[in-house]
Formats: structure tokens, C-alpha cells, sequence
């Protein structure tokens, strides 16, 4: 493997004392960084992708306390499970949180160290199971994240897009040559710590980095390259309202949403009706507008996919955001005056 790491990072006695005394001082306190319970640290990592420390803080103890260990969790309704998830967004995390924790019970409950293992189960890639082999089993194995792919990009002025098969290759490389052989969860947990509060992305904030006689960025707030972005793709999705004696009416979802109750879905905006709730949100590539109607009529017999709810029973059902939001709009009293029918369910 050739080496694409600088000369100068070969003074491990220079670099990583002085990114370690940095974290040391300056590096986050994070739940998960006081256990190494690989089942907590999944919990984590599951999480983490794709959202927000900040977010995921707000869910994760509550989320240990509800399913503690993978037994409970196993033991847990998909229902529940997606329930407690909601407004993390992709719930097909929950989904494979879920089916891992099953699989790990059904192999005698013991969560396997070997990354090879590790990665046969459901949702586990390259990252996953080598920050579960660091953080949990404090293994000598590179993670690369958006910001520890940033702060080495910069650090060895990579001009290939790491959103590139070919660039993402690169970057992990040049993690693997620079990971430690010993205490690896401390020095890969320093340098994502380095890249979420200096190493920024817009504007680093190169003066105050401790590193920084090591980079070779020449324009820093230029990297890392990143390819251009497909346009946005703006869409609408049309739903139906329909509310009678206390009751409302919702669709077990089967694609985006899978699993999580949604309000039935409309081929097409009812003609000449404005709608009674719109909203906007986003969801990958998307800026989707949402859009609900009154049903002027109620069927006898709903589709297989739909079901008659008590009201009061919506909170503890699944909804993703964007409808979980809808219905407690158009739930308020004053909103239902206008939204019931009096057709019978």
C-alpha cells in the first residue's frame, strides 16, 4: 500500500501528543464516550448517521432507558421500536437496530469483536463496525466520518472529491497509516472532536489548531473537494383527513415510511379543493410540499393498508414527522370543527 501520508506525520512523537493534548482539554463530553458497552456504542453509531450530535443527545438516554440492553430491545415491537425513533429520521436505522439486536440474541447474546462478524450484521458497513471495533473493544482501526474525512483532507491537501469511490479510498488509507496501534479510540475520537469545533467546514478556524504545523492545505476553507450535488427536486404529496365519532383514519406505509402509520395517501390534489394543512420538508435530494384535504366521504371498508385509530391512541403510534406534525395541527379544536364528517366508520 503506498503511503500518501506526509513525511512529517511520521513524527508521531509531534502529531498525535499534540492532538491528544488538545482533546485532552477541548474534546467533547459525550454519553458514549463513558462506556465501552458495545451495545451503547451501536445505539450511538446507529444514530449518528446522518444526524446532528446535538440531536441525537436528546434521544439517546431516553432511548437506553426504554431498551436498555439488546435483550429488550429484541424483545421490542417493530412499533415501538419506530415510535421511539421518531424524528430521528430514516427509520431504516431503527429498522436494522432492531433486526441486529434480534441477531445478536438469537447467537446467545454476546456481540461479536471481530469486524468481520461485526459487518455481517444488518446496517453494519466499513465505519460502523470499525467504530464499534474502537470505541467498544478499543481496537488499532481507522473510522472515517464527515468530520475526521474533512480534517484529512486538509491535513494532506487532497484534491480528489472523498465523495468518490476513488477519493473515499484515499481518505481511508490515509486513516489506516495514521491510526495508532494503542489507545485508537482516544486518538480517532480526538481527531472527530478536531473537526467538529476547529477544523470546520465553511470556516476553519485555523489559528487556534494544534495541529496545524502539520497541514498542507493551501486553501483549507477549499477542501475537502466534494462533487456537485444533483438539483433539488421539488415534489407534492397529497393526503386525505378523515375524522368521525373520535376516530381517525391512517395508511400503514410501504415504501419511505415503511412500517410507520402516515395520513392515507391521494393520487391527486381533489379538484377545486383547497387544502386544509400544507407544510414542506425536506428528505435526501427532495423538497417535498405536503398537502392534506378533507375525505368528503368515509369507506365502510378502508383498504387493507388502512385503519380506523382512536384519537387518543395517535401518540403512541409511529408517525414520521412531517405527518406526526399534520395530525396534531389539524387535531386542535378548533381544526376538527372543520375536518369531521358524518359518515359511520
Amino acid at each position: 500500500m503506498p503511503n500518501l501520508v506526509h513525511p512529517r506525520f511520521t513524527q508521531r512523537n509531534a502529531f498525535r501528543p499534540a492532538l491528544l493534548a488538545w482533546y485532552s482539554k477541548h474534546g467533547r463530553d459525550l454519553p458514549w464516550r463513558h462506556t465501552r458497552d458495545p451495545y451503547a456504542i451501536l445505539v450511538s453509531e446507529f444514530m449518528l448517521q446522518q444526524t446532528q450530535v446535538a440531536t441525537v443527545l436528546s434521544y439517546y438516554s431516553e432511548w437506553l432507558r426504554r431498551f436498555p440492553n439488546f435483550d429488550s430491545l429484541a424483545a421490542a415491537s417493530e412499533s415501538d421500536v419506530l415510535r421511539a425513533w421518531e424524528g430521528l429520521g430514516y427509520y431504516a436505522r431503527a429498522r436494522n437496530l432492531h433486526t441486529t439486536a434480534k441477531a445478536v440474541v438469537s447467537r446467545g447474546g454476546t456481540f461479536p469483536n471481530s469486524i468481520e462478524q461485526m459487518r455481517q450484521l444488518p446496517g453494519l458497513g466499513r465505519y460502523t463496525a470499525n467504530a464499534i471495533a474502537t470505541f467498544a473493544f478499543d481496537q488499532p482501526v481507522a473510522v472515517v466520518e464527515a468530520n475526521i474525512a474533512r480534517v484529512l483532507a486538509r491535513l494532506t491537501n487532497l484534491q480528489w472529491p472523498i465523495d468518490s469511490a476513488a477519493g473515499a479510498a484515499k481518505v481511508w488509507q490515509i486513516a489506516s497509516q495514521l491510526v495508532p496501534k494503542r489507545d485508537a479510540h482516544a486518538y480517532n475520537s480526538a481527531l472527530m472532536d478536531l473537526g467538529a469545533l476547529v477544523c470546520v467546514a465553511r470556516q476553519p478556524r485555523c489559528p487556534i489548531c494544534p495541529v496545524r504545523g502539520f497541514c498542507h492545505a493551501v486553501d483549507p476553507a477549499d477542501l475537502p473537494r466534494k462533487r456537485r450535488l444533483p438539483a433539488l427536486r421539488l415534489l407534492k404529496e397529497h393526503h386525505s383527513l378523515t375524522i368521525h365519532r373520535g376516530h381517525i383514519l391512517l395508511e400503514q406505509s410501504q415504501d419511505r415510511w415503511r412500517g410507520m402509520w402516515i395520513l392515507p395517501r391521494l393520487a391527486a390534489a381533489p379538484p377545486r379543493e383547497r387544502p386544509l394543512y400544507t407544510s414542506e420538508f425536506p428528505f435526501t435530494h427532495h423538497r417535498i410540499t405536503l398537502a392534506v384535504f378533507r375525505k368528503r366521504s368515509v369507506p365502510a371498508m378502508p383498504p387493507a393498508a388502512q385503519s380506523w385509530f382512536p384519537i387518543h391512541s395517535v401518540a403512541i403510534l409511529p408517525l414520521p414527522s412531517p405527518h406526526r406534525r399534520a395530525v396534531s395541527y389539524l387535531l386542535a379544536p378548533k381544526a376538527q370543527k372543520l375536518c369531521s364528517t358524518s359518515a359511520a366508520p
